[in-house]
């Protein structure tokens, strides 16, 4: 029994049951499975030295402490004797020649591979129970059936492929295949877990691979590598042979499975990271093609060991650590519950400790570049880079964390590296562990972490912490659970998705974050942008709009040290990606309005008219040519809508101010625009001797009540001297037909995109026969159709035309017409009928419109507005001044001149202020009108407080209250006098 002999006679070490109920399970289990062998003569010597002492001890050990193990030794007793007779060693090398065999067929093979994992998890838990095989023996046995496992699936689908054509047969072999399977963590230091998934990259050499499948060497070799893990990973009825892990390869979200050499080493010489250096100190082949892994490796190395020391480099270790809540000792460390792997004191400690070392150095030490961390340890303390007494004390404490790692995993095979959050399951854990007190063993893990902590925040405790309320690291490919808990903390719901999203800005994924320094100034960056994403409002919408905006920045060192210099910048970036959806997306299509930010003035009183006008003028005299003059434009124009949402965001600017603003820059926009169209057109056409060409701005345009939603109704009109007439051009055209086209290219300047984005939408509906009717229209056309043709809603659209661009003498030919249709008498009856049935039909088509919808809802804006127009028309003929665009003005007119009660007169105003605030509030809160009565809790805090009102039940009262008393004088003006009117018709057609 050359197992049991090795054992002490007072069976020192040796685990006792932590669960009697287990054990004898167990043993009636073993028992059972003995009386029913085929073979007698190997029952009788299991049951022979499973009865003596030091055997049933070692069951003890087994089905008291893990489920796991106890399954497996009932069902591979047999392998279990022959461990216990012939010793784990020449056991372990014939499972490792079985496991590089030749299979028949994949099923067979999966089976084999199964089988033997699991001989091989027993026997490195009897010899690491036994104390036969020490640390060192158990982790290099799992990682060397990792690499026999690799090599033998590999080398039977390189088979497959060569008998599908898709390989030349002389790349059948392993060592001539050009694919690279690397083993990276503790698979390549050859210190695997006892349930450890192995992390690897998959790699391809293009010189060296010969491929024929048919949709080329990339995608045969990612499904090579699929099924490579299918092969492994893939639960059947004989278990798994080993969880694969390969976020370890360069940018794992957006890389394919296996990746060729020299794309791999371009991301790492362009976007490579510090901690990945750091994964890849334990890179080595251990499958597929070594000699073109040994090859990438070599390449590699300037990469990994940096000759000189690069104190950039150190400065962005120096800031991962910082980012890392590191604990000075003083604090006891809580035992229940904690992750010995990543809390505090843990193994990743000592790994950190042992690697950024390892980084510094080993570009002039040689000697340094070795993978198991116990041996880098020694030879940092041989070459004096550390103290032997710290070294001595990280391999003492590692190699008991390992142990008790190992403990845990062995219990149900479970890839754990927490401990039982209860007294009884430590007590459990100790007695697996060969403690016969819990205390003790408490008492010894305690002492443990604490000499790591103690260390581990020694490493650069010269340096400030980046950290603010806790762990706020993301390096690695693996969430660290402090991390979480501090995103968690900070105010974010989703903690994981928001590690992966500033984990992928660390990778590289956008072009402002793949140069080193920007890396750089963003590690320092992130503690401070998190905490100032997650006081906002809407921390987790936030963070993904920023990341939206900085996905289109062309580059991130500027911008990000912008940012770590103004923090109150950051803030208001945050402010706008928190509470302004549609500003939020301005900025993230346009990121070059940060700079509008930035400028002086940039909160201070908007310009008027002339002022704006003047300032696309000297834009415009920049460019050199159309299309120059065109993005000048739209940029102008971008800024300054953007101020103003910032400035209504902010509470410097009112509803209404900023409605006029927003029309008055599309007028200078639409002013600037047309004589650029104009000689540009005609460039081709030439002029229309006698000609002249004006637009008309409808809706809110005209009456300077725009939102920042709002597009631009226009009509356009053209006069010219006589029927007939042509341009003088290359290429003429008749009149109709130039002033048509000369539309088209407005419109098209106008709505067409560029590198600034579009200039504004359009509306053209509102022109003479609606969307059937011609783009430009006459004006003796324009004229008579609102004279003759035009329907009553069209003349109380008209209320708000105003010229604006364009041939001065036509415009005001226009306002002339305008005015004059609009004071033309009219039969109150008839208008009232109209406006009331207009005011139906809309009804119908929105039928239950949301309480938010504030232009349709019941008292809501068309109402408002129906009443004045209603009543400018038909007051038009006898008084003209009440001919006002804006609606306010309009209402106070039709006071003064009698039309309108003064209380009336005085609810209108009050609700179309409230109504137009909150309508302003909502286009720049919300990215369309909310179709529910419950506004999200962000919107709902945002708009009240923009609204001035004490919380959104207050605002949603205030407007009930002013749409009520609206909705009651549309009923006293128009609803009940058009009832009463058809009770008479309909008396006076029943006599």
């Amino acid at each position: 029994m050359k197992l049991l002999s090795r054992l002490s006679p007072e069976d020192e070490g040796l685990p006792v049951a932590g669960d009697a109920r287990l054990f004898a399970l167990g043993l009636a289990a073993w028992r059972e499975a003995l009386a029913g062998a085929q073979t007698t003569a190997l029952a009788e010597a299991a049951a022979l030295w499973s009865t003596s002492g030091r055997g049933r001890r070692l069951l003890e050990a087994i089905f008291g402490n893990s489920p796991y193990l106890s399954a497996i030794a009932v069902n591979e007793w047999e392998f279990l004797t022959r461990l216990v007779e012939e010793g784990p060693e020449e056991l372990f090398a014939k499972i490792i020649e079985e496991t590089e065999e030749a299979a028949a067929n994949r099923a067979s093979l999966m089976r084999r591979l199964r089988i033997l994992k699991r001989r091989t998890a027993l026997l490195a838990a009897v010899a690491d129970l036994s104390l036969y095989w020490s640390l060192e023996e158990v982790t290099a046995s799992l990682s060397r059936f990792a690499e026999a496992a690799l090599g033998a699936a590999l080398r039977h689908l390189l088979d497959d492929a060569v008998g599908a054509g898709r390989i030349a047969p002389d790349k059948a072999g392993e060592q001539a295949c050009g694919f690279i399977v690397l083993g990276l963590g503790k698979l390549g230091g050859g210190e695997l877990n006892y349930s450890s998934d192995i992390d690897l990259m998959f790699l391809y050499d293009p010189s060296r691979a010969e491929v024929f499948a048919h949709d080329g060497m990339g995608p045969f070799f990612a499904r090579l590598g699929r099924e490579l893990l299918r092969l492994l990973d893939e639960r059947t009825a004989d278990g798994y042979v080993f969880r694969t892990d390969l976020r370890l390869r360069p940018d794992p979200s957006s890389t394919p499975l296996a990746l060729s050499v020299p794309a791999a080493i371009a991301y790492y010489e362009e976007v490579g990271q510090n901690w990945e250096r750091a994964a890849l100190i334990k890179a080595r082949p251990v499958a597929g093609d070594k000699s073109a892994a040994f090859g990438f490796l070599r390449q590699l190395a300037p990469y990994i060991w940096r000759k000189h020391l690069d104190f950039a480099a150190i400065a962005d270790i120096h800031s991962i650590k910082r980012q890392i809540h590191a604990h000075k000792g003083g604090e006891r460390i809580g035992v229940f519950g904690h992750d010995i792997k990543v809390g505090r004191g843990g193994i990743r400690e000592i790994e950190f400790f042992t690697q950024t070392q390892q980084l510094i150095w080993g570009g002039r030490m040689r000697e340094l570049r070795v993978a198991p961390t116990c041996e880098a340890l020694r030879r940092l303390a041989e070459s004096r880079r550390i103290d032997a007494a710290t070294a001595d004390a990280l391999i003492a404490d590692y190699r008991f964390l390992r142990r008790v790692e190992h403990r845990l995993q062995m219990v149900d095979d479970a890839q754990t590296h927490r401990l039982p959050a209860d007294a009884h399951g430590i007590a459990r854990l100790a007695a697996f562990l060969g403690y016969r007190e819990s205390e003790r063993f408490v008492g010894e893990l305690r002492s443990h972490l604490l000499s790591v902590e103690k260390r581990y925040a020694e490493l650069f405790e010269e340096a400030p912490s980046l950290s603010g309320p806790g762990n706020l690291v993301f390096t690695g490919a693996e969430d660290d659970p402090e991390t979480l808990e501090t995103l968690r903390a900070l105010g974010f719901a989703d903690a994981r998705a928001v590690s992966a999203l500033v984990r992928g800005w660390h990778h590289g994924r956008w072009r402002a974050t793949r140069s080193q320094r920007a890396r750089e100034i963003l590690t320092e960056l992130v503690p401070a942008l998190l905490r100032i994403f997650g006081a906002t409002q809407e921390p987790q919408s936030a963070l993904e709009r920023f990341d939206q905006f900085l996905s289109r920045q062309p580059a991130g060192v500027q911008l990000l040290s912008l940012f770590y210099a103004n923090p109150a910048l950051l803030e208001l970036v945050a402010d706008i990606m928190a509470a302004a959806p549609p500003l939020a997306a301005e900025l993230a299509a346009r990121p070059a309005l940060l700079d509008s930010v930035l400028a002086e003035g940039f909160l201070a009183p908007l310009p008027d008219l002339d002022a704006l006008a003047a300032e696309l003028h000297d834009a415009s005299l920049l460019a050199r040519d159309f299309e120059e003059t065109l993005e000048a434009l739209r940029r102008c124009a971008a800024e300054r809508r953007f101020q103003i949402g910032v400035q209504l965001l902010l509470a410097r600017l009112d509803a209404e101010e900023a409605g006029k603003t927003l029309a008055d820059i599309a007028e200078t926009a639409l002013s600037a625009l047309l004589p650029a169209v104009e000689r540009e057109f005609r460039r081709v056409h030439g002029r229309l001797p006698g000609g002249a060409f004006a637009i008309i701005g409808m809706g809110r345009l005209g009456s300077r009540e725009m939102t920042l939603a709002s597009d631009l109704d226009l009509i356009l009109v053209y006069d010219m001297p006589e029927e007939g007439a042509t341009s003088d051009g290359a290429r003429p055209l008749a009149g109709q037909v130039y002033y048509a086209r000369l539309g088209q290219r407005l419109i098209g300047a106008l709505t067409s995109p560029g590198s600034e984005g579009r200039l504004y939408p359009v509306d053209m509906r509102l022109r003479p026969s609606g969307a059937s009717g011609p783009l430009a229209t006459s004006f003796p056309g324009f004229v008579r159709y609102q004279r003759e043709s035009a329907w009553t809603w069209e003349h109380m659209a008209l209320t708000r035309a105003r010229p604006l661009a364009g041939d001065a003498w036509l415009r005001r030919r226009l306002e002339s017409a305008i005015a004059g249709v609009l004071t033309l008498p009219r039969d109150p009856s008839p208008l009232l009928r109209d406006v009331a049935d207009m005011r139906r039909r809309i009804a119908t088509q929105n039928p239950n419109p949301s309480p938010w919808d504030l232009k349709n809802r019941r008292g809501g804006l068309i109402d408002l507005e129906f009443i004045v127009q209603y009543l400018v028309l038909r007051e038009g003929s006898r008084d003209p001044r009440v001919l006002q665009r804006g609606t306010r003005e309009a209402i106070r007119a039709l006071a003064a001149a009698g039309a309108l009660p003064a209380k009336a007169a005085r609810d209108l105003e009050e609700a179309l202020a409230l109504l137009r605030r909150a309508q302003m509030l909502l286009t720049l809160l919300a990215e369309a009108v909310p179709k529910s009565a419950f506004l999200p809790e962000t919107v709902g805090l945002s708009l009240a407080r923009a609204a001035g009102v004490v919380d959104i039940k207050a605002l949603e009262r205030d407007i009930s209250k002013r749409t009520a008393r609206v909705r009651a004088w549309y009923r006293r003006l128009i609803e009940e006098p058009v009832a009463e009117e058809n009770l008479k018709e309909a008396g006076d057609s029943g006599r």
